[in-house]
């Protein structure tokens, strides 16, 4: 545990100012009042996208929050969210960055909706590429292969409610937010 004097000399984590006008509310919640635990197994050869969305769909279920807990991947394109040059909001994505043939380590992944009502997965992770080195990022889910062996995630519906991208006036960016699954 850090003393207060260490924790004095830390410094000051970096202040984030996003673009637009300053919303009070930091945290747009929801509560679900059930939700479903499944054990999803990814299939060797799909799009991480497909591995995901698929099944899911089949098993009614349009939001959920998702624990990848690891395994080979054939091929796992990622980017990375440094400042945003233009200004236009506190980050932009990069290029896509290949890793080629990498382990993933963990991921989060959070399916919602488009604007347009079609699945979007969203999804995080810590990889490891085949040089050894530690890497993490933005998946994109799309031209992510699982490998030849099936990873497991644990997901968790999103019952009550629905994820659905829209765009933030504060941070300048479309993001996933909760809305009732009534609410336009």
């Amino acid at each position: 545990m850090l003393s207060t004097r260490a924790l004095s000399h830390a410094g000051r984590p970096r202040t984030l100012m996003h673009p637009g006008a300053f919303n009070p509310v930091r945290i747009h919640s929801r509560h679900s009042a059930g939700a479903r635990h499944i054990r999803l197994v990814l299939q060797p050869g799909q799009r991480l996208f497909d591995a995901l969305v698929v099944p899911l769909q089949r098993a009614d279920v349009s939001s959920a929050s998702t624990t990848i807990l690891g395994g080979f991947f054939r091929h796992i394109d990622y980017c990375v969210a440094p400042p945003d040059p233009s200004g236009q909001a506190v980050v932009a994505y990069t290029q896509p960055i290949s890793a080629g043939r990498a382990f993933m380590i963990f991921g989060n992944a959070t399916l919602g909706k488009n604007e347009q009502g079609a699945p979007v997965v969203h999804c995080h992770a810590a990889i490891r590429d085949e040089d050894g080195r530690t890497r993490g990022g933005h998946m994109l889910t799309q031209s992510c292969i699982v490998g030849d062996e099936p990873v497991v995630v644990l997901v968790t519906t999103l019952d009550s409610f629905e994820l659905r991208v829209s765009f933030d006036s504060e941070t300048n960016i479309p993001l996933l937010q909760p809305r009732g699954r009534s609410e336009k």
